[in-house]
């Protein structure tokens, strides 16, 4: 199963977003992260980002074998392998195509484990074609006008299946208006603190993540029908 977390505007807090439903993730019997948006080894405090990764498959077209997804493959925490963005060996004006974004939807999605997808703001051909090959996919979006402005317009959000809110003190817009504008339930909200904001800057966000954090990524996976596996079946 695909799940793809993105957000219409940059500085959401989607990566971030994305990493606690990793842990989460991880702590029902693991999956796979797969990071288009690149930010995935520095929120894992990896010493280097790897630097070929799935620009480079996407890079190399449709044809490109699904089996190298596998060399690929990095350990992010026990529980989570990570498939990073890598892409400094891809082309320098490469933007990627949506033929080899979907290819690589159904790539990630057949014969593998559970695998969430950091997509960032799907601004290229691939990455939006990615999101709409997933399973389902959730929009992370803050509590702001401009964010909501640009949410939504974006042709992506009738496929979402709901929201993450980051909500910011001070702001007049809550979870009941949120989901007015949008028309979509909010699946979990994470308050802008001091303590998450420490632990994302000292790079330790996904060692100890923040209560806050973990509970929306545990409601993310709950959203999506997540279920604690077993041997790599679904149990229960």
């Amino acid at each position: 199963m695909l799940y793809a977390i993105w957000s219409s505007k940059g500085g959401s807090g989607a990566s971030v977003i994305v990493a606690a439903t990793a842990v989460a993730l991880a702590r029902r019997g693991g999956g796979r992260l797969a990071d288009l948006a690149g930010d995935q080894p520095a929120i894992f405090t990896m010493a280097d980002d790897p630097t070929t990764g799935l620009a480079d498959w996407l890079a190399t077209g449709c044809e490109a074998p699904t089996e190298a997804l596998d060399r690929l493959a990095v350990q992010a925490t026990p529980g989570i392998v990570l498939l990073p963005r890598g892409g400094f060996n891809a082309p320098a004006d490469w933007a990627g195509d949506a033929v080899a974004g979907a290819a690589l939807g159904v790539a990630l999605r057949v014969g593998g484990p559970h695998t969430l997808v950091d997509v960032g703001v799907p601004t290229t051909p691939a990455a939006r074609a990615l999101v709409e090959v997933a399973d389902a996919s959730v929009m992370v979006t803050r509590s702001c006008y401009l964010a909501l402005r640009r949410a939504v317009r974006d042709d992506l959000l009738p496929r979402a299946a709901g929201v993450v809110l980051v909500e910011e003190a001070g702001r007049a817009l809550g979870k009941r208006e949120v989901a007015d504008v949008l028309h979509k339930p909010v699946l979990a909200h994470v308050d802008v603190r001091p303590s998450i904001a420490r632990a994302v800057d000292a790079g330790v966000v996904a060692q100890r993540v923040p209560v806050d954090l973990l509970r929306a990524g545990e409601a993310v996976l709950d959203a999506l029908g997540f279920a604690a596996t077993v041997g790599g079946r679904v149990a229960g």
